[in-house]
């Protein structure tokens, strides 16, 4: 029945028109990029209703229980003593599950996110499943290849991609910030595939 429950929601948002969409666009910053041994340094995230970011709702939590950064404040910047004033990991999975249950998520590469967060959840035993992610390096990569142009190495970075639809680029800094340049890629792909919206969701995937 649950299995029935997450295909309905599936299929109901697929065709959902993107302009209706309500949505959540996540970050996260690790310590490494494999799920098993690396761990969740921050997560940021914040809605997209009516095609408009919610900034006012966004949300951004450090993990004090990380164990090891080990080199990763090279690529996000935090330290030990930023951590010291975060949450509990059990805390920030809450308000995730509370966020993205149920609802369409939203990434940059969402798979690599997802992989962590699927870890974590099944730490702590929580029931989270989002009805559908939608990545806008996949939407992009999708759409680079469909119109016959190479993949250089690094095309489709988030900075790579926001500077095809004339986005100015972003410094990439914390999970937020970077939730909030995935947000505003993924309306501009909208915008250049769905002709402002006015396409399913489906279209996106």
């Amino acid at each position: 029945m649950e299995w029935f429950s997450r295909s309905l929601a599936k299929w109901r948002y697929k065709h959902l028109l993107f302009s209706q969409a309500e949505l959540v666009v996540l970050d996260l910053e690790l310590t490494g990029l494999d799920p098993k041994q690396h761990e969740i340094v921050s997560a940021g995230w914040l809605p997209i209703k009516n095609m408009r970011i919610e900034v006012k709702d966004a949300q951004h939590y450090l993990n004090k229980e990380v164990q090891s950064l080990e080199q990763s404040p090279v690529y996000h910047g935090i330290d030990s003593a930023q951590l010291a004033s975060g949450y509990s990991l059990k805390t920030l999975l809450l308000a995730l599950q509370q966020a993205i249950h149920g609802n369409v998520l939203v990434g940059h590469n969402v798979q690599m996110d997802w992989a962590f967060l699927k870890t974590a959840f099944q730490q702590f035993n929580l029931n989270v499943k989002p009805a559908l992610m939608l990545d806008t390096m996949q939407i992009d990569k999708r759409r680079v290849l469909k119109q016959g142009y190479p993949l250089a190495q690094d095309a489709l970075t988030l900075n790579a991609c926001r500077m095809r639809y004339g986005l100015p680029l972003h410094q990439l800094h914390d999970a937020l910030g970077d939730a909030l340049a995935t947000a505003e890629l993924l309306l501009a792909q909208s915008q250049a595939i769905c002709l402002g919206g006015k396409c399913k969701i489906a279209d996106l995937t």
